[in-house]
C-alpha cells in the first residue's frame, strides 16, 4: 500500500501533491507557484499577497448564502529535518513517503504533515462539490515555521470571513482555543584562538547522536535529551579533568526543533587519553540511564578524527579555543535554561513556559547560542528571558531578543467552539477535549490583526513533528475530514 491508496482519497491526493513540491521554510517559491496553478485548474479564485500568503475563495453553495463566512487556515512551509545518513535536498527533492500499518511516514526525513495535511484538507473542502457550506476562504500562510512571517505581514481587509478554523493542531478529538507566544533569543561572543599544539596531543571527534528531538513546543513536555546539553555535559569534565582542548562545536539546526545531534572536535593529551575515554563512557552511561524511557537510543561517540575524502585542512582550522573561553562557554551552555520551566496552574497538563536551547556553534573565533522561548503568560516568558540573559551575560556574551509575539487567550464563550463541540458529540458520541497548546499557532498573531474573528484549531493526529520520526495516524485523517465537512454544514447564520 502507498499514499495513493489511502482514504479519504480527496485529502491524500492533495497531500501527495504537496509532498512532490519542495517547501522548506524561506524557500516557498515552488509551493506558491503550485498553489496558484492548483487554484486556476480548479476554478478557484486565488491570489498571492505582498508577502507570499495565498488566499483562495469559493462562494456558498445554493441555500447557504446567509451563513457566516469561514476562513480555513494553514501554512505552506515545512520543517526540513533529516537523519545524518540520509541524502536529501529539501529545496529540490520530493518527500518519499511509505505506509507502516496505520501510520504514514517519510523515509529518513520530516513528512511535512505539519501542516501539509491541514492544507490538503482545506484544499479538498474547496474542490469537493458535494459539500454544503457558506462562503469559504482559504488562507495559506508563508514561512510559519521560522518566523510566522506570513501571519505577521497579513494586512487588515484581505479576508472577509467571521470564523477562523485553523487546521494546524496535531491530536484528533481535541479542539484548541489557546496557544503560547514565542520569543527568539541569541547569545553571541568572540574568543581568542590558540595555535595547534606542536606535540603530545591527538585529534578526536566527539558526538552525541540518536536523540529523538521533536517539536520544541508540543514535545518539550516529554523531557527528551537536548543534544547540545548532553555534549556540554561530556565536555566539561574533559576540559577540567583530562586537559582536553576544544577546537569547535556545533549542534542543532532549527529554533523550533529539539536538537537531536551535536558534534565537537577536540585535542586530547596522549597521556590523558585513557582518562578521557573513561570520562566519556561514564557520562554516556549517566545519560542513557536518565533518558532510558524518553531517548533510549541516545549515544556518545568518541573516536580519532578522520579527514573526509578530499579534505585538506587549513592551518587556521587547527586552532583551538583558549582554555578559559572554552570553560566559560561550556558552562554557559550547561547553565542555559532548557525544557519545561513552569506548568500552568489554570489548565492541568499544559506547559506554561519553556525554552529550547536549539542551536549552538563555536567555530573560528565566534560563539553563538540561539533559543526559542515559549509562554502563554507574557510576564512569565519575560522572566524566563531575564534568566537566560543573566546566564549568558555573566559569561561575557551579548544577548538579543527578536520575533516576540503574544499568545492566544482562550475564549470559553466562543460560539464556533460551542458549534464544533456539539457537532463532534453528535458524530462520535463523545465530547472533544477543549485544550490550549504550548506551541505557536498563528491564531495569536492573526487574531491581533482581525480581532473580530471567532477562532478554533483542530487537525488529525501527528506524532514527532519537526523530526524524521514525524508520522500521521491514517484513521484520524478520515475522522478529521468528516468532522470538517460536518462543521462547515453547521456554521450558523449571520
Amino acid at each position: 500500500m502507498t499514499i495513493k491508496d489511502l482514504e479519504p482519497k480527496i485529502v491524500f491526493d492533495n497531500f501527495y501533491q504537496l509532498t512532490r513540491i519542495p517547501r522548506p521554510s524561506k524557500h516557498e517559491a515552488k509551493i506558491i507557484a503550485f498553489l496558484l496553478e492548483w487554484g486556476k485548474n480548479h476554478g478557484v479564485e486565488t491570489v498571492k499577497d505582498e508577502t507570499g500568503n495565498i488566499i483562495m475563495r469559493v462562494p456558498a453553495t445554493p441555500g447557504f448564502e446567509n451563513r457566516k463566512g469561514v476562513i480555513l487556515q494553514g501554512h505552506m512551509d515545512m520543517v526540513p529535518q533529516k537523519n545524518s545518513d540520509k541524502v536529501h535536498d529539501f529545496e529540490n527533492d520530493p518527500i518519499e513517503t511509505w505506509v507502516d500499518g496505520e501510520w504514514l511516514k517519510a523515509k529518513g526525513t520530516t513528512l511535512g504533515a505539519d501542516n501539509g495535511l491541514g492544507v490538503a484538507m482545506a484544499m479538498a473542502a474547496l474542490e469537493d462539490k458535494s459539500l454544503k457550506h457558506g462562503p469559504i476562504e482559504l488562507l495559506i500562510t508563508y514561512d510559519e515555521e521560522t518566523g510566522m512571517t506570513g501571519a505577521r505581514a497579513l494586512k487588515p481587509g484581505k479576508l472577509n470571513g467571521d470564523i477562523l478554523i485553523n487546521l494546524d493542531s496535531e491530536t484528533e478529538g481535541e479542539l484548541y482555543v489557546g496557544c503560547a507566544g514565542g520569543l527568539d533569543a541569541s547569545a553571541t561572543a568572540t574568543y581568542r584562538r590558540m595555535p595547534e599544539p606542536e606535540s603530545g596531543y591527538e585529534c578526536y571527534e566527539l558526538a552525541v547522536k540518536g536523540c529523538k528531538g521533536g517539536h520544541s513546543g508540543m514535545d518539550i513536555i516529554l523531557c527528551r535529551a537536548n543534544a547540545n546539553k548532553a555534549i556540554a555535559r561530556v565536555l566539561l569534565p574533559l576540559l577540567q579533568e583530562a586537559g582536553v582542548k576544544l577546537i569547535d562545536l556545533e549542534g542543532g539546526t532549527l529554533r523550533n526543533a529539539i536538537p537531536r545531534e551535536a558534534f565537537a572536535t577536540v585535542y586530547v593529551p596522549t597521556a590523558s587519553l585513557k582518562a578521557a575515554k573513561a570520562i566519556v563512557k561514564k557520562v554516556e552511561a549517566e545519560i542513557k540511564n536518565e533518558y532510558a524511557a524518553t531517548d533510549p537510543d541516545a549515544q556518545v561517540i568518541f573516536k580519532p578524527y578522520e579527514c573526509k575524502p578530499g579534505e585538506v585542512c587549513h592551518p587556521d582550522d587547527c586552532k583551538y579555543v583558549s582554555d578559559s573561553a572554552a570553560l566559560r562557554f561550556v558552562r554557559a551552555i550547561l547553565a542555559c535554561p532548557d525544557g519545561v520551566d513552569r506548568m500552568s496552574d489554570q489548565m492541568p497538563g499544559l506547559v506554561e513556559t519553556s525554552n529550547n536551547m536549539a542551536m549552538v556553534k563555536i567555530e573560528k573565533g565566534k560563539f553563538s547560542v540561539h533559543s526559542l522561548l515559549r509562554g502563554s503568560v507574557d510576564s512569565g516568558k519575560a522572566f524566563l528571558a531575564q534568566k537566560l540573559a543573566a546566564g549568558f551575560e555573566n559569561a561575557g556574551c551579548k544577548v538579543s531578543f527578536s520575533g516576540g509575539y503574544s499568545g492566544w487567550a482562550p475564549n470559553a464563550a466562543s460560539p464556533i467552539l460551542h458549534t464544533m463541540k456539539k457537532v463532534y458529540q453528535d458524530m462520535y458520541g463523545t465530547e472533544p477535549k477543549v485544550m490550549a497548546i504550548h506551541a505557536g499557532l498563528e491564531c495569536g498573531i492573526l487574531g491581533g490583526t482581525y480581532p473580530n474573528w471567532d477562532m478554533v484549531s483542530f487537525g488529525p493526529t501527528l506524532m514527532s513533528p519537526h523530526s524524521p520520526d514525524e508520522r500521521a495516524y491514517i484513521p484520524s485523517v478520515q475522522k478529521a475530514w468528516d468532522f470538517l465537512k460536518a462543521v462547515l454544514e453547521a456554521i450558523p447564520e449571520k
